[in-house]
């Protein structure tokens, strides 16, 4: 686990250093050497540097997401770190947009429209982090375990799967039942004792 943790982190950091080298190459080519030989293209270098923001900054995001799941894996199983990395994902790549909208805008303008990027992303990313972060706590928390016989929401069953969204459970005529982890939360869990199984 250490190993990959560590690997992680060095790929985030080449990652930014790749990054840096390629802006600067950029930026020589199209403000100093292009214009040399009349070719006029410093109007777009934002652009350019906006694509390469992007590209970049989900690969650093990714690679810092890789990360927190390498370093949760060391305490918990799979679920629990897949959940964590989805969430640093989503997070990191809201405030990517909303810091290259910042830089875009500039100033007063690039924070109104980070912020107004950062509202557009909260609102429509509500129910999915709700349910995502549900879920963490969820796998954290460990109320149920998988096999066991639960009343979720109304629906008896045994719990056959917990994951980042939805709570798997398996009815007594072999219904699978995905139930969402925010209604899981916001509601009574009623465990089974073992000889109701």
């Amino acid at each position: 686990m250490a190993k990959r943790t560590g690997a992680a982190i060095a790929r985030v950091v080449v990652y930014i250093v790749i990054y840096v080298v390629i802006s600067a190459v950029v930026h020589y080519l199209m403000s100093s050497l292009l214009p040399q030989y009349n070719i006029q293209v410093q109007s777009y270098e934002g652009y350019v540097q906006i694509l390469l923001a992007l590209l970049f900054g989900y690969y650093i995001v990714s690679g810092v997401a890789e990360f927190f799941y390498w370093s949760m894996r060391a305490k918990y199983d799979h679920s629990v770190a897949a959940s964590v990395r989805n969430v640093v994902r989503i997070i990191g790549i809201g405030a990517m947009l909303a810091a290259i909208a910042g830089a875009v805008g500039g100033g007063a303008a690039g924070v109104a429209l980070g912020g107004f990027l950062g509202i557009v992303i909260g609102f429509a990313s509500q129910q999915v982090l709700g349910q995502a972060v549900a879920g963490l706590f969820l796998l954290i928390a460990r109320p149920f375990k998988i096999k066991d016989s639960v009343n979720l929401v109304g629906e008896d069953g045994v719990v056959e799967d917990v994951s980042t969204l939805f709570t798997t459970v398996i009815k007594s005529d072999g219904t699978k039942v995905l139930i969402p982890n925010n209604a899981i939360i916001g509601n009574k869990i009623y465990l089974k004792p073992k000889q109701q199984q």
